[in-house]
């Protein structure tokens, strides 16, 4: 009987950085920072940095736990090891995939709103056209698809800068406006910010999408660690320093009511068509979604391959070394999601849905320390860095569900 055909190892410590890198920039600032300034006023970077404290104590975990168990479906595989529990971990992977689906459905009507910057073409009709093209370039390869990430990662890096660049009029008024960055003392002001921060939240989804393809990345128990954190940290520093050039440079009434802020911030800097904002926007969403659908379908591969779902979502091609039918499966989960709900809800759900992942994940890392000490190589990290994520992550989703309102 011949050998099922594996995943091909190929992605170097670049390449996994910008993979992740692109996913995380993907998501977040080019769609949401609008919405987060909306409800944040000029605290939106106060959010921002709420958002990177919490999902940075995970990510030590994550860091962790990737080098300890190199899998694909990796939170279900986390989850198993630490509870050894098959229906919690089934439910982990659905929960993954289902954030999976909805963020990439999320930058789909990001793609949409950016595009009729330039055509005016039905909403409908752009979100088809892209996630089918970016099914067909996942299905392809995943070197050609973490490439083609690598490529667009470097562009949005450079748009981001870009619109940091051009705001530096406002920028240059940070000292003198310095009083109305700083936390509030009043307590009234609070749960706006916590709410913003659980929409900012979703900009820094995606370092755990890099997880899911560790039984595609050389040398994984030393570089899939590394390339956790470093993206992570890249991305704090860009959030922070485009959120407050735009609470520099405009009104919160202009960032919340635009569908495609950072393109605004350069025309309203440089007196300027946003032209090639809004082409940079375009590779920024396109980016991440490409890569979370291939972690959607990396997903179903792994816990098909544990026996958890059908075995055909599990088969690789033998040419391409990708799950075919896993991928064209998220891909029309995908449009189906991205057509029905719109940009806000889509980020609200993903939030939640990847909250209540991190909290069993974090569990999941001090049980499976109990139990067994960390294989030679492996870094590790002081208890309180779990259980502070754990906590933080509880913290900010109990806010959420308490329903409370800025």
């Amino acid at each position: 009987m011949a050998e099922p055909v594996a995943l091909r190892r190929t992605l170097t410590l670049p390449l996994l950085t910008l993979y992740g890198l692109g996913t995380i920039l993907g998501a977040g600032i080019y769609v949401l920072v609008g919405e987060v300034a909306g409800i944040a006023g000029m605290h939106a970077p106060l959010a921002f940095a709420v958002a990177a404290v919490v999902a940075a104590f995970t990510a030590f975990s994550y860091a962790e736990l990737a080098a300890r168990h190199p899998f694909s479906a990796a939170e279900a595989v986390y989850v198993q090891e630490g509870f050894g529990l098959a229906w919690l971990s089934i439910g982990v992977g659905a929960l993954v995939l289902f954030a999976a689906l909805a963020s990439a459905a999320a930058l789909a009507n990001g793609f949409a709103g950016y595009l009729r910057l330039f055509l005016d073409v039905p909403p409908w009709a752009s979100i088809l056209v892209v996630l089918l093209a970016l099914g067909v370039l996942a299905a392809w390869g995943i070197h050609e698809s973490a490439r083609a990430a690598t490529v667009a990662t470097l562009i949005e890096i450079g748009g981001l800068l870009l619109v940091v660049a051009v705001s530096g009029e406002g920028l240059l008024a940070l000292p003198q406006r310095l009083p109305e960055l700083a936390p509030p003392l009043q307590a009234g002001a609070w749960p706006g910010i916590f709410l913003a921060a659980f929409v900012a939240f979703f900009a820094f989804i995606g370092f755990e999408d890099m997880a899911n393809v560790a039984e595609e990345v050389k040398e994984p128990e030393r570089t899939m660690p590394r390339a956790i954190l470093l993206a992570l940290a890249i991305a704090t520093v860009l959030y922070l320093l485009v959120s407050l050039a735009a609470v520099l440079t405009l009104s919160r009434a202009e960032l919340a009511g635009h569908a495609a802020p950072l393109a605004l911030m350069y025309a309203k800097a440089t007196g300027r068509e946003p032209a090639l904002i809004g082409v940079i926007a375009l590779f920024a969403v396109t980016n991440g979604a490409l890569v979370l659908l291939i972690r959607a379908a990396r997903v179903l591969h792994g816990m098909s391959v544990r026996g958890w779902l059908p075995a055909a979502l599990g088969r690789v091609h033998p040419s391409r070394r990708t799950p075919l039918a896993a991928t064209a499966a998220v891909t029309l989960a995908t449009l189906a999601l991205a057509l029905a709900l719109p940009l806000v809800s889509l980020a609200r759900a993903t939030s939640a849905a990847i909250l209540v992942v991190f909290v069993l994940i974090n569990l999941a890392l001090l049980r499976i320390r109990r139990r067994a000490p960390a294989p030679p190589g492996v870094r590790t990290y002081p208890a309180a860095v779990p259980l502070a994520g754990c906590v933080l992550s509880l913290l900010l989703l109990a806010y959420q569900l308490a329903g409370l309102r800025y």
